[in-house]
């Protein structure tokens, strides 16, 4: 095997939370959002608007978005330290699981009362219920464009901010049943509104909840094909073939990679390295790499596929064993066929 000082690891390093990520924009939303879901309970419970109220939950989701999402990127920019060789970078994953989990939770609940209040109407008051649903809609446009200027690269702002967009949407579905309340004295309208709600805090829960796990379980990047990122490897000059291929997130919008690439006896393990980083960073945007580059033992370029045999015994002029546990398809190179 080829000397792991020099051949065995290619580093991209984009380690550093981005810049761009504007606390300030977060916090003037969450502020805005906060006084004002305080005032829309109130009035809820005068106006006995189940819509008003179930706003007024997935409000409290957005304020909690918001603050996890200040919170985790502050734990995430800490540096890497004992254990954690990442640093903390995955505390906005958690945060977002947190998230989409409470959304799920509050969806429940609130279709649970939603039929309820459907089969046995209360009273509701409209006039509140509209006037309540316009200023709403006019805080929550100003909060998500505030949320829009922030960087949403990571899970968690885009996070907040669908929440946002999602609640953007729920207020006018209760505008209009407080018009519709207001004018025909139909109160069920205030249900069905609290139906339309929960149908968009399902749909938010359930992305961040899905978006997450994606993460936690180390799957590639949503878009990216582990299977087309190791065939471009493999078709490039000197490549004899690419395998223990991972592609993984390590949070959102940090993707990393590892692979072992073997090459013919001939090439320059060094070139070829850089130009594989070179592909990887320009072509699927992955800066972090880990490769571990070897000559190809001669048996592979004789017959076009790696001897697993050979593989046992760390290949030709190996010092140590290798491959002895493959992960994932190989992707034979034109150096290997």
């Amino acid at each position: 095997m080829s000397d792991a000082r020099e051949h065995g690891g290619g580093h991209g390093h984009g380690h550093g939370v981005r810049a761009d990520a504007d606390r300030r924009f977060l916090i003037t939303a969450l502020l805005l959002i906060l006084a004002f879901m305080a005032a829309e309970i109130v009035v809820g419970v005068f106006a006995h608007s189940l819509a008003l109220l179930s706003d007024a939950g997935h409000m409290l989701t957005d304020a909690a978005a918001i603050g996890l999402a200040l919170v985790a990127m502050r734990i995430a920019a800490r540096p890497p330290a004992g254990g954690f060789t990442y640093g903390l970078k995955r505390a906005e994953i958690i945060s977002a699981q947190f998230n989409g989990i409470t959304l799920l939770l509050l969806t429940i609940l609130f279709v649970v009362e939603a039929v309820h209040r459907l089969i046995s109407p209360p009273e509701v008051q409209g006039a509140p219920v509209l006037a309540t649903g316009l200023a709403g809609i006019a805080v929550n446009m100003a909060a998500a464009w505030l949320l829009s200027r922030a960087n949403r690269a990571s899970l968690n702002v885009e996070g907040a901010f669908q929440h946002i967009l999602s609640d953007l949407y729920a207020f006018i579905a209760t505008t209009i049943a407080g018009l519709v309340v207001w004018m025909s004295g139909w109160v069920r309208a205030d249900a069905l509104a609290a139906l339309v709600v929960a149908a968009l805090m399902l749909k938010a829960g359930w992305r961040l909840v899905r978006d997450s796990g994606r993460v936690f379980m180390e799957a590639a990047p949503v878009g990216m094909s582990p299977a087309e990122i190791g065939r471009r490897m493999a078709a490039m000059e000197q490549v004899a073939e690419v395998h223990d291929l991972h592609v993984w997130e390590v949070t959102s919008g940090y993707a990393a990679l590892s692979a072992h690439v073997l090459v013919a006896p001939e090439a320059d393990c060094h070139a070829v390295r850089q130009a594989i980083e070179v592909v990887l960073r320009d072509g699927y945007g992955i800066e972090h790499t880990t490769l571990q580059v070897d000559h190809a033992p001669a048996r592979l370029l004789e017959i076009g596929r790696i001897d697993r045999s050979s593989c046992e015994t760390g290949g030709v002029g190996a010092a140590e064993p290798h491959c002895r546990d493959p992960h994932g398809p190989s992707h034979p190179g034109n150096s290997g066929r």
